[in-house]
């Protein structure tokens, strides 16, 4: 027997192929019945009210299909496995639903829709529900971040450009801005969200249906925003994917940068953050160690939910402007995951920020070092002397590479030799005082009272604003949420 036929015995001659279900029909089978399985049955119950509703069906036979649909709906999906005389998930819910009710009355629950509009109808519900767990992780740590920013508005640190330090500012007017970058990602999320919510139920295969259906009703029912006007839009469109995976990635990167700051800041070397205890974990050799393994896991987790939110926009790219379904079978799990590890992330650095230990003292020695206060000697010489801001900073340069070269810090120079130093360039004698606040972080910081500025008090400013904000946000999100959960309820207890 030749490689042909052989192959030909085992894999059969009629479809579906040995090949074709254990490598697509079986995995496909899988991942709805554990990610769609609850969605499907939202929409059999809020299609099967909407057609009694406009006549479509008698009532009596309404009540019937609901029931048969609610007792299906029980089915412990872990017992529910592959089987091959079925196409997917679909047509085997169907089939279960027709052993309680009859197929003639099964098949009239399919009247006015297809799986086009269903399928994406499913996808939208389920990735609805991922975004707004997302959401309400990031206002989680958004609040952890918050209540750094205030416990930390005089705790005086560097700040770095191109990895070297740079000026002056504090731990409060960092996280501040950490939290700031989160909120302009939950944003993006919330109008993933609102492209997501939308309904294409009843637009059928793609030019909708000859039957009186009622687009509006299903989609009130299963609590979307609206419905998607155009019906070739319904089943076409993959934007709400797109802005969701772009969402997740753009979240996921910001994210992943100012965790690697932490994975610095906790290294002896930095000596700046100290993790606590229940998220370190020791070495199996060597004793001593401390490992941050919470944050190196949330750093490669957030790199991998962009990795996974990545491969969901390829998958797209490309596909011809119609029905993406099949696409879409195996691009929902990378979202799926991108998601999940992305919530990760949200959970673990929450659980670190709220609990993370800052030496203070030590942020603030090294915030006297490394010249980081120099701007401000071309600020004085700008601003009480009336040197031009290019030749103030001449100035301020030579004598930073004047103390750098000589391996000091410039509070190891005494005022006499500072204008000493300055009368080769300008003739001008600083004060003892008026060097004492060049070389103070505190000083720099303290004058730095313009609008979003590192002074204490207008990072104070700032988080006063942002708790208020951050206060109706919640409050908005906590709105959805429960009228979201009010509406599943209602649809999954409602009698014709």
């Amino acid at each position: 027997m030749n490689k042909h036929h052989e192959f030909l015995k085992n894999e059969g001659t009629s479809f579906p192929g040995k090949t074709y279900i254990e490598e697509l029909l079986k995995p496909i089978f899988y991942d709805q019945r554990d990610f769609l399985f609850e969605a499907m049955f939202d929409i059999h119950r809020a299609h099967v009210i909407m057609l009694s509703e406009q006549q479509i069906i008698k009532r009596d036979e309404a009540k019937i299909m609901l029931v048969g649909i609610e007792k299906v709906a029980k089915t412990d999906i872990t017992e529910i496995p592959y089987d091959p005389q079925y196409e997917d998930l679909f047509f085997m819910m169907e089939a279960k639903i027709g052993e309680e009710i009859g197929n003639d009355l099964a098949g009239k629950i399919h009247i006015g829709r297809s799986r086009n509009d269903m399928g994406v109808a499913m996808y939208r519900l389920v990735l609805r529900k991922h975004l707004l767990q997302l959401i309400g992780n990031g206002y989680r740590l958004s609040e952890a971040i918050l209540e750094q920013s205030e416990r930390h508005a005089e705790t005086y640190m560097t700040a770095y450009t191109h990895t070297q330090p740079a000026q002056p500012t504090t731990l409060g007017h960092y996280f501040l801005a950490i939290y700031d970058v989160l909120q302009r990602d939950l944003k993006r999320l919330w109008s993933a969200f609102e492209t997501v919510n939308q309904s294409p139920l009843g637009a059928a295969a793609l030019a909708t249906t000859g039957f009186p259906i009622s687009r509006t009703r299903t989609a009130e029912l299963l609590g979307f925003d609206r419905v998607i006007e155009n019906s070739y839009d319904s089943i076409a469109g993959a934007d709400y994917l797109l802005e969701t995976a772009t969402a997740i990635m753009t979240c996921m990167v910001n994210t992943g940068r100012w965790i690697q700051d932490f994975l610095l800041y906790v290294t002896r070397e930095f000596g700046a953050f100290r993790v606590a205890d229940p998220y370190v974990q020791v070495s199996s050799i060597m004793p001593q160690k401390r490992n941050p393994v919470s944050v190196e896991h949330s750093r490669s987790l957030a790199s991998s939910s962009v990795g996974e939110a990545l491969a969901a926009i390829q998958m797209i790219h490309n596909t011809p402007f119609g029905d993406i379904v099949d696409t879409e079978d195996d691009l929902q799990p990378h979202l799926y995951k991108a998601f999940s590890k992305a919530n990760r992330v949200m959970k673990l650095m929450y659980a670190v920020i709220l609990t993370l230990q800052v030496n203070k003292s030590h942020l603030k020695e090294m915030s006297e070092k490394s010249c980081i206060t120099i701007t401000e000697l071309a600020d004085t010489l700008t601003r009480k002397y009336n040197i031009s801001f290019r030749k103030a900073h001449s100035v301020a340069s030579a004598i930073a590479n004047k103390t750098c070269k000589g391996q000091k810090e410039l509070n190891d120079w005494k005022i006499d030799e500072i204008n000493s130093m300055l009368q080769e360039f300008v003739d001008v004698s600083l004060t003892e005082d008026e060097w004492k606040n060049i070389i103070s972080p505190e000083y720099f910081v303290r004058i730095r009272s313009i609008h979003g500025g590192p002074n204490p008090d207008e990072v104070r400013r700032m988080i006063v604003e942002r708790k208020q904000s951050l206060g109706t946000r919640l409050h908005e999100y906590e709105q959805i949420v429960d009228e979201l959960s009010r509406k599943q309820k209602q649809l999954r207890g409602f009698l014709v």
